[in-house]
């Protein structure tokens, strides 16, 4: 007999332990601990990109280039796709992060940070001064060259290792000015998002553009439908994936329209939910039997599944759909973007022309320095106006400190760099160079500043 079907002798408060359930407990709980920390994400992308960079500079150099390149290409008849990994990564896996992005966009702008114009005010001003700067600075030292276009690099904030480095001195910092970091970083990707949208798309295929409007309509109609199955959305959602991918528009955009047509409205409201769980709870204990399990218990079975029917229910479908995706986004989709992206060759004889080069110098400091003087210049001139007002119990220094942090721009800076110079190798490694010399800088600059006003308002 199969040790499921065993009674196990292993009982505590109406628990029943497998044989090995309390070892496997005791050394997977410290684990599932480290991986709902806020700071766990930022330090697994900051461990892909020392593993990235490690690959393309040693022994095995050749090996990453080659599985970076190699093909893969999906068939169905005669209809194919016929993509390199890398980029199967970037335009494919990467729609799963945007699709997050999307997400939380929209839960931010509906009921949190971004709900209140008089709350969000003063980070949305932030966002868009932390975007113009840093382009501004960028096209100074690139705007005379084909390298022009690569603006858009220095423009966004990495909101998963900004905040981690934040979470990091939540004893030093006011709760308030992670919240003000999070809705700023927030805004930032909202910006990035537009500007992918609008300036770093191909030659456009009307007819392909004209079926992902389509699909588009679909999404809304299964919204306003009230279908609240994510199985729809998905299969439509992948379709309009590939007619993006067709018409010369990015396809990760896909990831944020879906997501923008989840719907945000449970099927009950708590009162009616609370009346549905107390029914069905008399109704399992009136059917309950001494030393009765489900396996054998028909009656009880079926009301646990209305139960669970209930509990789905009361959720909305956005809610339980970002609850579901983030860690697989955050621990698997974001570290394998970085590996297959942060892997820069790096030639000693050639390091002081690789940093004095216009693209690597524009990225670099348009992410330290546009960074801390358009958000915290657009702040201090928002502030002076009466527009918008300080985070609770911060002080504009410690804005100024994290708008250095926000010059760390990892993930959606190389994003871009890969867009604006795909065919544009040289280029590509200059601007990912000044993305992960600027994050590096920015991180270490920001956590110094916050860390010493921290110790002197303790003092």
């Amino acid at each position: 007999m199969s040790e499921d079907l065993k009674v196990s002798p292993n009982q505590e408060s109406g628990i029943n332990y497998a044989p090995w359930e309390r070892v496997f407990s005791r050394v997977l709980t410290p684990f599932e601990e480290f991986i709902h920390r806020q700071t766990t994400s930022g330090l697994l992308l900051m461990g892909s990109a020392i593993i990235a960079l490690f690959l393309a500079n040693g022994a095995l150099a050749e090996a990453y280039q080659h599985l970076i390149h190699t093909p893969i290409s999906l068939n169905i008849g005669s209809w194919a796709i016929n993509m390199s990994m890398h980029h199967w990564v970037n335009d494919g896996l990467m729609a799963l992060f945007f699709f997050v992005v999307g997400l939380e966009l929209k839960r931010e702008i509906m009921v949190g940070e971004l709900s209140d114009l008089r709350q969000a005010a003063l980070p949305i001003i932030a966002a868009v001064g932390g975007m113009v700067v840093p382009a501004l600075i960028y096209l100074a030292f690139n705007h005379d060259s084909e390298a022009a276009q690569g603006w858009g690099v220095p423009m966004a904030t990495d909101i998963a290792f900004a905040v981690g480095v934040l979470v990091l001195l939540a004893n030093r910092v006011p709760k308030a000015l992670i919240t003000f970091l999070v809705a700023l970083a927030i805004a930032d990707d909202l910006g990035a998002v537009l500007v992918i949208a609008l300036f770093y798309t191909q030659e456009l295929a009307l007819n392909w553009l004209l079926a992902s409007a389509v699909l588009v309509v679909i999404l809304m109609s299964f919204n306003y439908a009230g279908i609240r199955k994510a199985m729809p959305y998905f299969i439509v959602a992948v379709l309009l994936w590939y007619a993006l991918l067709q018409s010369g528009v990015h396809a990760t955009l896909a990831g944020v329209i879906g997501a923008f047509t989840v719907p945000a409205r449970s099927k009950y409201d708590p009162n009616l939910f609370a009346d549905l769980i107390n029914e069905q709870i008399d109704r399992f204990i009136a059917n309950r039997r001494q030393d009765d399990s489900l396996m054998a218990n028909e009656k009880l079975y079926s009301i646990v599944q209305n139960l669970e029917e209930s509990v789905n229910g009361v959720q909305t479908p956005l809610q339980r759909l970002e609850h579901i995706w983030h860690l697989p986004v955050a621990f698997i989709v974001i570290p394998i973007f970085a590996i297959f992206n942060a892997g820069i060759p790096l030639q000693l004889g050639t390091l002081s022309e690789t940093f004095s080069h216009p693209v690597t110098l524009g990225v670099t400091f348009g992410l330290v320095f546009g960074k801390f003087i358009g958000i915290s210049g657009a702040c201090w001139i928002a502030l002076r106006l009466g527009i918008g007002q300080l985070p609770t119990g911060t002080r504009f220094s410690q804005i100024a400190a994290v708008s250095v942090l926000a010059g760390i721009g990892f993930t959606m800076s190389i994003f871009i760099a890969e867009l604006g110079f795909a065919n544009q190798p040289e280029y590509l490694l200059m601007a990912k160079t000044g993305v992960l010399t600027a994050s590096l800088v920015a991180g270490l600059i920001g956590f110094i500043w916050l860390w010493c006003l921290g110790r002197t308002k303790n003092q």
